[in-house]
């Protein structure tokens, strides 16, 4: 999908389920594919590319985890071992109003099907058969952008309505939820409700709230059914903080960092207190954004300014370990090769109210087993550097004698958060072990060092 948003498009990756019930997989082996999987894996995703960049048509490629294609011939006999795509692998997404997919070859005219190891692209028209349930494997939590109005969804608590008329998605209500629900995906607001269908918002998913997902080559759909108003792009979300000081500036017993002239000086939050952490992905450095769109930037001298344009958002030195630091005026600076009470300060995320978190073992969030719920409430302590989650049943996470994370504590635990890599997070409990989980979903606190199955994508 393209934008002209000020985010990055949503990567879409996704599973294909038949009427079987079962997954269509792609085999290291030979490259065969089926349709026999149960759950979705590594090999059960698939990813939806552009099969024109102009945007002059709606076909799309089907790429697998091992960046093979999908393609078909003319006899309907299907591989997934193209290595770069051709006009076999053309596809037309035709979508249904049950919330399900056909995939027809653009040049055949045929409709992929089949079920175990006999998947054909033969038949003429739709039949239950050619039908496929979607699946999306990508984090649920996203910004929305309108292609028409050129502007971003937020909650609107005045309107008590989902509005589409922000400049940047700022703040908690610009942060969307989909939920997959009887094969549609539900659009549930930062407050827990969801968007229906006549515009209203509803306290529970119903069939009014289902929607089904049409995804759009370019930058406008070739369909007569739709126009612009209909498109909107899904944007990744990133994380959105409030920094104050640890140790009060002034009279302030909790002073926030202010992005006018970037200094602690501010007593309350606001959208000029919020900034958003935009992570490189080659040297892991962040940059923090204002919602203005400048960046902090360092002067000469070692004090820090909110005015760096997009293209030059990372310093062009490296700030050889000094901390940031803020002076009794509340000026923000780097000096010190040491941290002190100067240097503390408590970072807030914002925009997380229900969290969901997506590890590198299974491509669902962290799965509802005995150990811990799938969906959790992320609390920040005022004035301690810590996090605690919560469940539905308001009880917190804690970690059993032998490294199991449980939900079962009346009273809260603890745990560091680490920003380190791209919209990931490492969790670390107090006593210095980091949160993994396995193939099976279970979650445990018993790693010793950040890799990439304690990287949980946020």
């Amino acid at each position: 999908m393209a934008s002209d948003g000020l985010g990055e498009p949503l990567v879409i990756r996704f599973g294909l389920i038949n009427a079987d019930n079962k997954y269509l997989t792609a085999e290291a082996f030979g490259f065969k594919i089926n349709a026999s999987a149960t759950s979705m894996k590594k090999k059960q995703v698939w990813t939806l590319d552009k099969a024109d960049e102009t945007g002059d048509s709606s076909a799309v490629f089907i790429r697998s985890h091992l960046g093979r294609y999908l393609a078909t011939d003319k006899d309907g006999n299907v591989t997934a071992d193209t290595e770069k795509p051709g006009a076999d692998s053309r596809f037309l997404v035709i979508a249904h109003d049950d919330g399900r997919w056909s995939l027809q070859s653009e040049p055949h005219a045929r409709y992929l099907g089949g079920t175990e190891d006999r998947i054909v692209c033969f038949a003429q028209s739709i039949s239950p058969a050619e039908k496929w349930s979607v699946h999306l494997a990508v984090h649920p939590q996203v910004n929305i952008y309108s292609v028409a109005r050129k502007r971003y969804a937020h909650l609107s608590v005045e309107r008590n309505e989902l509005a589409i008329d922000r400049d940047v998605p700022w703040g908690v209500n610009a942060l969307l939820t989909l939920v997959y629900l009887d094969r549609r995906y539900h659009l549930q607001t930062a407050d827990n409700r969801f968007l229906a269908s006549n515009g209203t918002l509803a306290v529970k998913p119903d069939t009014s709230t289902g929607f089904t997902l049409e995804f759009r080559a370019g930058k406008s759909g070739k369909s007569a059914r739709l126009g612009k108003d209909e498109l909107f792009v899904l944007e990744q979300s990133h994380g959105q903080v409030v920094l104050h000081c640890k140790q009060p500036t002034g009279t302030c017993p909790r002073t926030y960092i202010d992005r006018v002239d970037l200094s602690a000086n501010q007593d309350e939050e606001s959208d000029q207190e919020v900034f958003q952490m935009e992570m490189d992905r080659e040297t892991k450095r962040c940059a923090f954004r204002s919602c203005s769109g400048k960046y902090w930037s360092l002067t000469p001298n070692g004090a820090v300014q909110c005015t760096a344009s997009m293209n030059l958002r990372l310093p062009s030195r490296p700030v050889m370990g000094k901390y940031l630091a803020a002076k009794k005026n509340g000026q923000l600076l780097l000096l010190l090769l040491a941290a002190g009470e100067q240097e503390d300060f408590v970072l807030k995320l914002i925009n997380r109210p229900l969290i969901v978190l997506r590890g590198e073992a299974r491509l669902q969030s962290v799965a509802a087993t005995n150990s811990v719920a799938a969906s959790l409430s992320l609390s920040i302590i005022p004035n301690i550097s810590h996090s605690v989650f919560s469940d539905s049943l308001g009880k917190y996470w804690t970690v059993e004698a032998n490294g199991a994370v449980v939900s079962s504590s009346g009273a809260p635990v603890y745990f560091n958060f680490e920003f380190c890599d791209y919209n990931k997070v490492a969790i670390k409990t107090l006593e210095g072990n980091y949160l993994k989980g396995d193939q099976a979903g279970v979650l445990k606190a018993n790693a010793q060092g950040i890799a990439n199955a304690t990287l949980w994508e946020y």
